[in-house]
């Protein structure tokens, strides 16, 4: 078995605990106006065109978006890293995309990880079936849980589907007593005025619990804009400016309140 990957993160620190590396597959059930991984959406492979300018000259090349990967492939790149990862009590991060839309290659290869000796995580949206995530629990140290925005109508107009789903995957998850950390992207005038952050907050201070981990505040940024143009995707985020750094101490403060570990970034 194989599964689709179009990304391989060395050295990753933003992850999960340690140096770590971190697969991102392909395939998305999301649509967030805001990804910064626009080449994940896709569950096909892809090929597009990049042109490049050099003077005056211009340059046309091609460009592959996913690769098959076998969970034995992942093991080797995993063994060239083993001794930075052992010795940052590291391991081996599962992102995307939504990577549970590859339940059964996530499976595989979270096994042969174990197996071998790597702390693994898994970074998911929370959409998809609770069944499926039943049976990666026994598999996954670290569960890194993204929640976009608290209110369903805006969480549908911003990424297409309902929270419903996740937030009964959420609370699933902490009931297992696996680990879980929070990821909360700070999205300028979509998830930061004052009526979500109450209901973020509100949700976390009764989710919390020694697995839940920590709450991490992940500031808006384009550094994926110009990924867009590439696979001709309109981008819906132009006007928006990254929130400041006096903006995400005060979320993180407000946040921080009631007694939950919260940081900006991963």
């Amino acid at each position: 078995m194989k599964g689709l990957i179009f990304n391989i993160k060395r050295y990753s620190i933003h992850d999960g605990p340690g140096i770590r590396v971190t697969f991102f597959l392909k395939g998305c059930s999301l649509a967030c106006w805001w990804c910064h991984n626009p080449e994940g959406l896709n569950p096909q492979p892809e090929t597009v065109e990049v042109t490049e300018k050099v003077g005056e000259k211009k340059f046309v090349r091609k460009e592959e978006a996913g690769r098959s990967y076998s969970a034995g492939e992942i093991l080797e790149i995993l063994e060239k890293e083993r001794i930075f990862i052992s010795q940052s009590k590291g391991g081996v991060t599962f992102s995307g995309g939504e990577p549970m839309l590859q339940t059964e290659f996530l499976l595989e290869a979270l096994k042969a990880c174990r197996k071998n000796g790597y702390h693994t995580a898994v970074d998911t949206s929370g959409y998809s079936q609770a069944v499926n995530y039943k049976k990666i629990i026994p598999y996954t140290n670290l569960f890194l849980f993204d929640l976009k925005h608290p209110d369903d109508e805006k969480h549908i107009l911003y990424t297409g589907v309902s929270n419903k789903l996740i937030i009964s995957n959420f609370k699933y998850l902490l009931e297992s007593g696996k680990d879980i950390m929070v990821r909360i992207p700070v999205i300028p005038g979509f998830n930061d005025d004052r009526q979500s952050l109450i209901e973020f907050r509100e949700l976390l201070i009764k989710s919390a619990r020694k697995n839940l981990k920590k709450i991490c505040l992940l500031p808006y940024h384009r550094i994926g804009a110009s990924k867009y143009k590439k696979f001709n995707i309109p981008y819906r985020m132009d006007n928006i400016k990254p929130p400041s750094r006096e903006r995400m101490n005060e979320l993180k403060a407000y946040f921080s309140e009631p007694g939950l570990k919260v940081k900006i970034g991963g």
